[in-house]
């Protein structure tokens, strides 16, 4: 039996229109597949709302959440008021909606009392838009003549207890959604699960990340053996680039799982990074999809698709990076120096997405997020202290303001010369390089520049990519 695993973006269930838009590309995917699953997340905008009612609270402000609580329900209600005829359907949803606000009130009341607002409580918060959303979106389904039932995927996702991030535990879930999932699909209902969310094994509410909703659907597509998942959201699939910056970016019509995780993680927003994790043991094809133009095919994203004519596919941009910079000649052939300095980005709980090492061990280099420079800092100069002192390290420095750049293509593996190709794509832009990394993947090549060049660099790569072909 054939099965497919859809997920709904938040500007993709946002809005009665889109609702109505959605219902219809799962009406028409009901006919072609014999199983069907939905993954939906919160409404556009909700989540944020709900943890800014929760922060502001553990702030002293006990007015804020109040405001959204009231803003909420008016945009809920202006939802299924559209959407829903039947008078019970419609008062059930309206009492649903209630009781996961006043649920929410009551959280923020109790944060806003204690003065802390703990990564544990913000998961069970945020979470509040998932649930309703489903269950906005089964109800509708249900009108329109399908048989759905919106279920929580804290019923069906296990993972650890790293509350704000959390991992998922495999082997439990698969269990859980053969239990949950299967009974429903043998009836021939469409499930409406909740994305982004999970629980541990002891029931509290756990969450993915930010995002997370694209993971959620990967995960219950691997436990269900599916077929194919499908991310639906606002753009008709991955671009060479960020059409912001380039509007000539076109959209790539298939590109391999390596490919596509360096493509998340380096900057491209369409897919969540850890997304590609769970399919690619299973070799399940992930696509990409725009909800408002169900026609197009979109992005496939498989194993090992056939090798493209341009080496490099897409052209990716992180901004509002530092770089930090650990200097001295006394580091050379030291061991543990670069295990003290990674430990002490991390006690800082900071997240590296890049690292250069000159090959004479006197420096290293890492790229971090701008707002965690300043304590990183002042742990490196507290864990280097006798070495700072001694002059083996002169100097612990960061340069701020600087992005990362990344040329992603399998062909970069087996091609001569990218590198070279792509610094000229540079030069011709006169746009310096300050550092540069390659993946151990081998289809991405990185280089840091300073903010101001940013656009113009991606612009110079992509213009190769997409007008000088023969040259990369």
């Amino acid at each position: 039996m054939s099965t497919l695993v859809m997920k709904f973006g938040g500007t993709s269930v946002g809005s009665d229109k889109t609702h109505k838009q959605a219902c219809a590309i799962i009406l028409e995917q009901k006919k072609d597949w014999d199983r069907l699953v939905v993954v939906v997340s919160a409404m556009s905008g909700v989540t944020n709302l709900l943890i800014k009612g929760a922060q502001t609270a553990s702030l002293g402000d006990d007015q804020t959440y109040q405001g959204i609580v009231e803003q909420l329900r008016t945009q809920h209600f202006q939802v299924v008021d559209e959407l829903l005829n039947d008078s019970k359907e419609l008062a059930s949803m309206h009492a649903s909606i209630d009781q996961y606000l006043d649920n929410f009130a009551v959280f923020c009341n109790s944060i806003h009392v204690l003065g802390e607002c703990t990564l544990r409580a913000l998961d069970t918060i945020s979470s509040f838009g998932e649930r309703i959303n489903a269950r906005i979106l089964a109800a509708f389904l249900r009108q329109e003549g399908l048989l759905s039932e919106a279920v929580d995927s804290t019923d069906l996702i296990i993972t650890d207890d790293k509350f704000h991030n959390a991992v998922p535990l495999m082997d439990l879930t698969c269990k859980n959604v053969t239990s949950v999932l299967d009974p429903l699909l043998e009836e021939g209902q469409v499930p409406v699960v909740t994305g982004f969310m999970a629980a541990t094994e002891s029931g509290v509410t756990t969450t993915l990340g930010r995002g997370g909703s694209d993971f959620s659907a990967s995960i219950l597509g691997v436990c269900l053996e599916a077929d194919e998942v499908w991310i639906w959201t606002d753009v008709d699939g991955v671009m060479t680039s960020d059409p912001r910056i380039v509007p000539e970016a076109i959209t790539l019509p298939l590109l391999s799982y390596n490919e596509m995780s360096e493509l998340a993680y380096f900057g491209a927003k369409v897919v969540h990074p850890r997304t590609i994790q769970p399919v690619v043991e299973h070799e399940i094809p992930l696509r990409v999809k725009n909800a408002t133009h169900a026609a197009h095919p979109g992005t496939l994203i498989v194993k090992n698709p056939e090798m493209a004519k341009n080496t490099v596919k897409a052209v990716t941009l992180i901004e509002g990076l530092s770089m930090i910079n650990v200097e001295g000649r006394g580091m050379m052939g030291v061991p543990g120096i670069a295990a003290r300095t990674f430990a002490a980005v991390a006690s800082q709980g900071a997240s590296i997405l890049m690292i250069t090492q000159a090959s004479s061990e006197q420096s290293i280099s890492f790229l971090l997020p701008m707002e965690t420079v300043e304590s990183v800092l002042l742990a490196l100069q507290d864990e280097m202290a006798r070495e700072l002192e001694r002059k083996d390290i002169e100097k612990i420095w960061s340069k701020d303001n600087v992005v990362i750049v990344t040329a992603v293509g399998a062909g970069i593996r087996k091609t001569p010369g990218v590198g070279a190709r792509i610094f000229g794509a540079l030069a011709k832009g006169s746009i310096n390089v300050i550092a540069v990394a390659q993946g151990s993947s081998e289809c991405s090549i990185s280089m840091v520049i300073d903010a101001k060049d940013s656009e113009q660099a991606v612009r110079q790569i992509h213009k190769a990519i997409l007008h000088d072909s023969g040259d990369l």
